[in-house]
């Protein structure tokens, strides 16, 4: 699974984004590998940006 947003800059919704952040703690061992820990922080970078997204619209 990238973590990097899709071609065109789509940013993946919230819902896609927190399916993906479930999936890396899926496994018993939630020890998470440096590429792991790397990918996690991305995703929740990216998480910020549509969580900002959603309260400039609402606003």
């Amino acid at each position: 699974m990238s973590s990097t947003p899709p071609p065109g800059g789509r940013l993946r919704s919230a819902d896609e984004l927190n399916a993906a952040i479930r999936a890396l703690f899926s496994h018993r061992d939630a020890r998470l590998t440096d590429e792991q820990r790397e990918q996690y922080r991305q995703l929740l970078a990216e998480l910020r940006q549509v969580e900002r997204g959603d309260v400039t619209t609402a606003a």
